[in-house]
């Protein structure tokens, strides 16, 4: 009898050898996003010392730090009344040399419905509030990948961080199909739906969550636990780390249940 093979996803060539630094937005800088900006640092840093020519992090958020977000968020006393973005890049940039990129609005189409230039990106990370800016960029990213004259940040992976006060989630999609090389002991898999085609009436349903923004820490520590946001960005940039690193993954994410230790992968069907 034949064992049944497992399912992998094959990294795209690009991001294992590239010519130039792997392009990523980032969206969404609060709880999850500025956690997830320091794995990407760390990413980075880990990848230049192996001969690779790493990441370059565009970080959009319209927000304002507030003294809300202190504690919880990666954030300080002398940041409060600055944009998120321009806070946590400027300090990447001070901490490591880097060059990366700070946008103070939306990660959203302009009123004319023209989708800015920036927003390509061979990687979007996604770390919003509501089911409305999941859709928005899962549309984004269609049209991207619809159009004809392709450029070299092309889209090609979307990770969705989502939770609430004690659970969360990270799904790993791909924007498209993935060439996938042959292979006889694994079954390549090209194509990972976008969590808002694989739970989009889910999300839909679950969104009732009041988004009212808190006006201290200990009211913000009612909507989320305090380390529930660092744990899943562990989780996530850990995934995106193995792609570069290993060249391959048997998951696409995980469920995480902080309050009773528990995490459950997701693997590739």
């Amino acid at each position: 009898m034949n064992a049944q093979k497992t399912n992998v996803h094959y990294t795209d060539n690009y991001l294992l050898a590239p010519t130039n630094p792997i392009s990523v937005n980032l969206i969404g800088a609060g709880g999850t996003g500025s956690k997830v900006l320091t794995g990407l640092m760390e990413i980075n840093e880990s990848l230049l010392a192996l001969g690779h020519t790493g990441l370059q992090v565009r970080l959009w958020d319209d927000d304002i730090v507030t003294s809300a977000n202190l504690g919880r968020q990666r954030f300080f006393e002398c940041e409060v009344g600055l944009p998120k973005s321009v806070a946590l890049i400027n300090r990447i940039n001070r901490c490591t040399g880097a060059n990366w990129k700070a946008e103070n609005l939306k990660f959203e189409k302009d009123k004319f419905g023209n989708i800015p230039k920036q927003s390509v990106a061979t990687i979007t990370i996604t770390c919003v509030d509501t089911v409305q800016a999941r859709f928005g960029v899962a549309d984004i990213l269609t049209e991207i990948n619809g159009q004809r004259n392709r450029v070299r940040d092309s889209p090609k992976y979307w990770m969705d961080y989502g939770n609430s006060k004690q659970t969360g989630q990270v799904i790993l999609s791909t924007v498209g199909n993935i060439t996938q090389p042959e292979s006889e002991k694994y079954n390549p898999v090209a194509n990972m739906p976008f969590v808002t085609e694989e739970y989009g009436d889910l999300l839909l349903q679950s969104e009732k969550d009041d988004n009212t923004p808190s006006c201290s820490l200990a009211e913000a520590l009612e909507q989320q636990d305090l380390f529930i946001n660092a744990s899943l960005a562990q989780m996530g940039c850990k995934l995106l780390w193995s792609m570069f690193r290993y060249g391959m993954t048997k998951y696409r994410g995980c469920f995480h249940n902080l309050e009773d230790f528990r995490t459950s992968p997701i693997l590739i069907d």
